[in-house]
């Protein structure tokens, strides 16, 4: 049945969903990716959208900025609409200059100071995991399509403007081996975890903290087109219970 933030009824999102923020990048995957594409999502227009893609039914919705948003969505999507796989696919900012803006990193562990895991379940430890099967699933298919990838920890963070004027992200990538920064990744892994469902997060450099390249939010909605490719052949590729 319908919650307060998804109008979908049972039956209408596929067992896998690929999850960037931006709802308009849903809509931009969907229109030019999926065949007989059925939206089952418009409320706060966090558009969600069911399709076939290569003759698999997969779904692809927006998760909103931040923690408490994706947090909410993909919680619902695991309990509440029987999603086995969500993998997030969105924009980081490097720490360092081992990665350039238009790579694209795997996320093998999200590192974070939020008290989201914390406060949800208890879990008190600063880093989460993704699944092991759908990152190897990843891995595989980007091999297969030829595209590298760079695998990594993310720091996953509560603040996009902070007031610490210090280097902060030599701190995050020399401590705790932070490759770049988003904002989503650790309440997603941690929702799969106790939820005793699969995610994978796959992250586009959009820009950097340690030179001046970076995109524009156009290139940032219509762009990712390499990182869509490769979750879209990784989602067919991903066994539904």
């Amino acid at each position: 049945m319908p919650t307060p933030h998804n109008e979908a009824e049972k039956g209408m999102i596929a067992p896998v969903v690929l999850m960037p923020g931006d709802p308009l990048r849903a809509k931009v995957i969907a229109e030019n990716y999926l065949k007989d594409v059925v939206m089952f999502n418009s409320v706060r227009n966090m558009y969600g959208y069911t399709g076939t893609y290569n003759d698999k039914r997969i779904s692809v919705m927006g998760s909103g900025m931040g923690m408490p948003s994706i947090g909410i969505y993909s919680y619902e999507l695991y309990n509440m609409y029987d999603v086995e796989s969500i993998i997030r696919i969105g924009s980081a900012g490097a720490y360092t200059d081992k990665v350039n803006v238009g790579d694209i990193i795997l996320v093998t562990e999200s590192y974070s100071e939020s008290s989201f895991a914390k406060t949800q379940s208890g879990y008190d430890k600063s880093k989460v995991y993704p699944s092991e099967e759908l990152n190897s699933i990843i891995c595989n298919t980007a091999d297969r399509l030829g595209q590298n990838i760079i695998k990594g920890c993310i720091h996953s963070t509560d603040v996009f403007y902070r007031e610490d004027k210090t280097p902060y992200y030599d701190r995050m990538y020399n401590e705790y081996g932070c490759l770049g920064v988003e904002m989503e990744s650790f309440a997603l892994l941690h929702n799969a975890n106790v939820s005793e469902k699969k995610a994978a997060c796959i992250v586009t450099v959009s820009d950097s903290f340690v030179s001046s390249e970076a995109m524009t939010a156009d290139e940032r909605q219509n762009s990712f087109t390499r990182m869509m490719k490769l979750a879209l052949e990784s989602a067919i590729n991903v066994e539904s219970n």
